[in-house]
């Protein structure tokens, strides 16, 4: 692997386990064993490793919802398989929420090219839901409920409320 990959790769798991700020570029660079200098060849600075660790996540995290809700049979099931992606990541991740909303939390409020990037993400979740449903309302509806579902899902690190957030949607579409 490349340096640059492998740092990508030692990010991924640091930043998503330990949190933005209790990961150091000392620790990124020793455990991906790239030199000092090659680190700061590809990444100017721990933000700018950020934004690109952000964009992958994001490519990575999307990937695997449209992988899980592939063989949903209709717009309807697309949606509730959807929540049901949530209870397999938090199995799979034990927990651990959303990296976008995890690092927003550890950044300072003017930090806007990070921030830019999470409202991306955030954007394209939404815009998600309502190429599905096509109804604006509904959609945005049904994209809050899955952001409450992440952030209690992890507090509690419990899928009750995914559950009980897909039979609210189930009687939110039949009407």
């Amino acid at each position: 692997m490349l340096p640059k990959e492998r740092i990508l790769e030692k990010t991924f798991t640091l930043f998503h386990k330990q949190g933005y700020n209790a990961t150091g570029i000392n620790q990124i660079i020793e455990e991906a064993k790239v030199a000092k200098a090659s680190f700061y060849q590809h990444f100017k600075s721990k933000e700018d490793l950020c934004v690109a660790f952000l964009n992958q996540r994001h490519s990575f995290w999307f990937d695997e919802l449209e992988k899980f809700t592939l063989n949903a049979e209709d717009l309807n099931s697309k949606v509730l398989s959807s929540f049901d992606f949530l209870i397999f990541m938090n199995a799979k991740e034990n927990f651990r929420g959303c990296s976008f909303l995890n690092i927003l939390s550890e950044i300072p409020p003017d930090n806007s090219k990070i921030r830019s990037v999470i409202q991306s993400h955030k954007s394209d979740l939404r815009n998600y839901f309502r190429e599905i449903l096509k109804e604006e309302q509904l959609s945005d509806h049904v994209y809050l409920l899955f952001e409450s579902c992440i952030i209690e899902s992890q507090l509690f690190k419990s899928n009750e409320l995914i559950e009980q957030s897909k039979k609210i949607i189930q009687t939110l579409i039949l009407k």
